[in-house]
């Protein structure tokens, strides 16, 4: 071999020695940024498999059913404080409603199983009230334009204040009065009568328009009272003993259906076994009297 042809072979294994020594440096270059990343960041951890025996643990809402959630959704109650006024209010006229439609619901069923006679009777009772009303209006529209046409209003003022007079004796049982009515007896064997009963008889009478009223021998006025005595009754501390007569002045046609209505004084009375009597008169008698009384602190105000 020559001198050129070594130099030849050398030089190219010189030159093949420095480019596997270049792609040895750029390989190990080109590692070491992985190698640098591969320190900084954790290790990967797999996440582990579900066993055999594990079950995977359930949320809270999860495990709830729908009828558990709606319930728990709705109570306890979260109302702000116009929420429970609003709620109270309501609650209170609900209540209101309710009683007023079971009021009118007895009133009904009362009225319903009433006989077409005695519904009928109630209706002219009722027309009988709005008569008398209309009378005494009247009545006070003529006295006024007599004071105002009078020629001698002083005399016509005497007049009626004389009459007036005599009227509010009768209210006031200071005199006697007569007029046509009825006479009512209440026969209690059984002794079962008491006080409450014959005040609402009076009551009903009232309304019904009687204009005096005595009781065995007691005259009936305005702060008449009566008390349950044993086995009897007492009006304003006189013991009555039965049978209770009633002379009652007033128009008899309105008197006695007042008496008689479904569910009236009669049939409560005779529901305790008490026998009752009703006679119309074209003249009744009351001449029991009572004392006028001096009132203690009341004057009249023209004094």
């Amino acid at each position: 071999m020559s001198d050129n042809q070594h130099s030849d072979s050398e030089h190219h294994e010189h030159a093949h020695h420095e480019h596997a020594h270049h792609e040895h440096a750029h390989g190990e270059h080109a590692a070491r940024p992985g190698n640098q990343l591969r320190k900084e960041l954790p290790a990967e951890v797999p996440a582990p498999a579900p066993g055999a025996g594990q079950r995977p643990v359930p949320r809270p809402e999860e495990s709830l059913t729908g009828r558990q959630r709606l319930v728990k959704g709705l109570w306890p109650p979260r109302l702000t404080r116009p929420q429970l006024i609003v709620a109270l209010l309501l609650f209170g006229l609900g209540f209101g409603l309710a009683v007023q439609v079971a009021s009118n619901s007895d009133t009904d069923s009362a009225l319903r199983g009433a006989r077409q006679e005695d519904l009928v009777r109630i209706l002219d009772e009722l027309d009988s009230r709005t008569q008398r009303l209309e009378d005494e209006r009247q009545g006070l529209e003529k006295q006024r334009s007599e004071l105002q046409s009078s020629s001698d209003q002083a005399a016509e003022a005497r007049k009626q204040t004389a009459e007036k007079e005599r009227q509010l004796g009768i209210l006031a049982g200071t005199v006697a009065a007569q007029g046509p009515g009825i006479t009512m007896t209440i026969e209690d064997t059984k002794g079962t009568v008491q006080s409450d009963m014959l005040l609402d008889t009076i009551q009903e009478l009232r309304a019904a328009g009687a204009e005096a009223i005595q009781v065995n021998g007691v005259r009936v006025v305005a702060n008449t009272y009566f008390a349950d005595a044993g086995k009897s009754v007492s009006v304003d501390g006189n013991k009555i003993n039965a049978p209770y007569r009633f002379k009652v002045i007033g128009k008899p046609q309105d008197l006695e259906p007042a008496l008689n209505i479904p569910g009236g004084v009669v049939q409560t009375l005779e529901k305790e076994q008490a026998t009752v009597s009703v006679a119309q008169s074209g003249k009744i008698v009351v001449d029991a009297l009572r004392q006028a009384k001096q009132p203690d602190y009341a004057r009249s105000s023209s004094q």
